[in-house]
């Protein structure tokens, strides 16, 4: 794998003391993820009913994630004994390019948790495709990615703020230069394959979840075979589920303060409390000049006005 890198295109990150990102099939990928999603493609077999959570990351992942698990297993436990209240949803649900023997021990016990995921269509394992399986995406305003992922990025690399210039990276990433590549590349991807199997995918938009979580949840409840009968409604099952997988919950739970993800067989760890940073809509507006706005907004014309979906 070390010698395959080398034969990559690299980038040198500057706003993030140099890191290096690699070009893939035409994504840029940090050295982790790249040699998690070579290593899925070559070894990760799907199942026709296996469901994937798709998302690029800080577009709704940690929150999905959640919902999704308590809706699965809302029959195994009650709102008081469910994991998610000791233990992150990054760890109840593994992502494929990250925690792979997870996903295939999951799949060995007949697990019937969700996969999730940030690899791009093109990029997943031929099986997923092949497959038929059902894929969920997240997506959400493109300028409040962009600064969610920039301070997600800049505190794991321990960089302050005055040594990581938010115009660095808003420039890297409208070039397409991220640890998973062009958002609007992942979008396109994604939106494209539902063309031809409408049935088999669920688009979700953040802010509307925000919205209206109740109609969404179950509609996500529905989609991946999880649906909710008037009994469990009338009881507030629904609107106990949306309460413990709000962020206010999560963000305030002992693990999601002080516990770690460990990523990659010991390459690197991760403070769980960086993924709970904002979850507010409009945090944009304090980082993005005039010029900022007109420069992303175009791009979002140009690249997915044809999709139809609301990115800003």
């Amino acid at each position: 794998m070390e010698d395959m890198l080398k034969t990559f295109p690299q980038h040198v990150c500057s706003w993030l003391k140099g890191a290096i990102v690699y070009k893939y099939q035409d994504v840029w990928l940090n050295e982790v993820f790249l040699k998690g999603t070579i290593l899925a493609q070559q070894r990760f077999k799907a199942h026709p009913n296996d469901v994937f959570l798709c998302s690029f990351p800080k577009g709704g992942t940690t929150w999905l994630k959640a919902l999704a698990f308590a809706i699965i297993t809302r029959e195994t436990f009650d709102i008081s004994t469910n994991p998610l209240l000791s233990t992150s949803p990054h760890h109840c649900i593994p992502f494929l390019e990250k925690e792979l023997a997870e996903v295939e021990e999951n799949q060995k016990n007949s697990c019937s948790l969700p996969i999730a995921t940030h690899m791009h269509y093109h990029c997943l394992p031929d099986s997923v495709v092949t497959s038929n399986c059902k894929i969920v995406y997240i997506y959400r305003n493109m300028k409040d990615v962009i600064v969610s992922y920039y301070h997600f990025v800049r505190k794991l690399n321990k960089i302050p703020m005055e040594d990581a210039p938010f115009e660095d990276a808003l420039d890297e990433f409208c070039n397409g230069v991220s640890w998973y590549g062009a958002y609007w590349d992942h979008i396109l991807g994604y939106w494209q394959a539902s063309l031809s199997r409408p049935e088999k995918f669920l688009f979700l938009k953040y802010e509307d979840m925000k919205k209206d979580p109740k109609s969404n949840v179950k509609r996500l409840a529905e989609f991946i075979g999880r649906p909710f009968t008037i009994e469990e409604e009338n009881e507030g099952v629904i609107d106990n589920i949306i309460k413990m997988c709000s962020f206010e919950n999560l963000s305030n739970l002992e693990v999601n303060k002080c516990g770690t993800k460990l990523h990659d067989e010991k390459v690197y760890t991760v403070e769980n409390h960086l993924f709970f940073r904002l979850a507010k809509d409009g945090d944009w507006k304090n980082y993005f000049s005039h010029e900022m706005i007109e420069k992303i907004d175009k791009l979002i014309d140009e690249k997915l006005g044809v999709t139809g979906l609301v990115l800003k």
